[in-house]
């Protein structure tokens, strides 16, 4: 079996980065409205990172919150136990830009659950999708709207993020799929993007 490729290293990760940051600024002329909602878990950390990047273009801070769609995908009878994370949005979502933020963006699944999930806290004037990574392969009819990077992959493939703030170094690999019982519990989140 081939091992880990390189796709993004630190540097190349902080300019997907910094690039998304930008085009969400300049496709959000009144940027009073717009407020990040990273999805639990990578989603969450890049969420942060936007944060801080949009709040040096605007000038002024940004929203930010969280969201766990364990409880919200449709795939849940064919999943190991789902690991449920807090939901936090210390704000109202109600006529404003929501912009979800995850890692990777795979079927679709994950992020139709996070806009159901989202419908529990109000109903956003427009929801945008920013993703670091998208590997392909939807399942349903959803396009982020920021992407970092596009990585066709195989079906018998992963992708696998690693950022610092997690104890991790700011890299992004592409490598096979293991079929062991610890690496699927462990890789599932990417998996079911």
């Amino acid at each position: 079996m081939s091992k880990a490729t390189l796709i993004l290293d630190a540097p190349a990760l902080q300019r997907a980065i910094t690039r998304i940051a930008h085009e969400v600024a300049e496709r959000n002329e009144t940027s009073a409205d717009v407020v990040l909602v990273g999805i639990q878990t990578g989603g969450v950390l890049l969420a942060g990172r936007l944060a801080t990047l949009l709040a040096g273009i605007w000038g002024h801070s940004v929203p930010i919150g969280s969201l766990d769609v364990s409880m919200h995908r449709d795939d849940l009878q064919g999943r190991l136990t789902p690991n449920v994370y807090p939901t936090v949005i210390p704000f109202d979502v109600t006529a404003r830009t929501v912009v979800l933020v995850d890692d990777v963006l795979f079927s679709g699944r994950t992020t139709r659950a996070a806009m159901d999930a989202l419908n529990d806290f109000g109903r956003p004037k427009r929801i945008q999708l920013a993703v670091l990574i998208d590997r392909g392969h939807r399942e349903l009819p959803i396009k982020a709207d920021f992407v970092g990077k596009n990585v066709p992959t195989a079906l018998t493939e992963k992708i696998r993020v690693q950022l610092a703030e997690a104890g991790g170094e700011d890299s992004v690999f592409i490598e096979p799929f293991s079929s062991t019982p610890a690496a699927v519990s462990g890789s599932k989140k990417n998996e079911g993007k």
